[in-house]
């Protein structure tokens, strides 16, 4: 791409004409930068080649790293206290399960947040730069990107079955 590009925003109004521009755009080359649909769509995610997240990974971590850390918990502060009642014994283990599961929620949560932050790239600072309220209802949105000089023909490619919203020039 030389030194001007232009962005094109297209709105679709269903999923599979939104594939469809996908494809197209892809085959002739061009860069789709961001895709907004009103609901999450596996399709649309394989047709950008974008794999799993990697978000699950953090919060089973979490959770497996609270699990072993609320059991210790318990079991040292029942080993250090000898606080015997009713002769039962000093390592109780249905309570320390308690202990660990609740640690396990809280550990899953934070580290699903750290996965989201680092991961996702959250929070996005310009995510209302290219933002369309239709995107919210029932439409999905494509920015796509081409060499000034295709730029004709990319809303040409993007006009045969969505609304072309916008075509800016950006300098990369």
């Amino acid at each position: 791409m030389n030194t001007h590009a232009t962005t094109i925003t297209a709105l679709f109004k269903s999923e599979e004409d939104t594939l469809a521009a996908i494809r197209e755009i892809r085959e002739h080359g061009w860069q789709v930068t961001e895709v907004r649909s009103p609901v999450p769509a596996e399709r649309i995610a394989e047709a950008l080649g974008r794999g799993k997240s990697r978000v699950g990974w953090f919060t089973f971590a979490g959770g497996v790293i609270g699990f072993f850390s609320g059991f210790s918990l318990a079991a040292f502060t029942a080993t250090r206290w000898d606080l015997i009642v009713s002769g039962k014994p000093v390592l109780s283990w249905i309570p320390f399960f308690i202990i660990a599961f609740e640690f396990t929620i809280l550990f899953a949560v934070f580290g699903n947040v750290l996965g989201l932050l680092t991961q996702l790239g959250l929070p996005e600072k310009d995510y209302e730069t290219n933002y369309h309220e239709e995107c919210s209802g029932d439409m999905y949105g494509i920015e796509a990107v081409a060499d000034q000089s295709e730029a004709e023909r990319l809303k040409e490619v993007v006009g045969r079955t969505g609304t072309v919203k916008r075509a800016d020039r950006m300098d990369e």
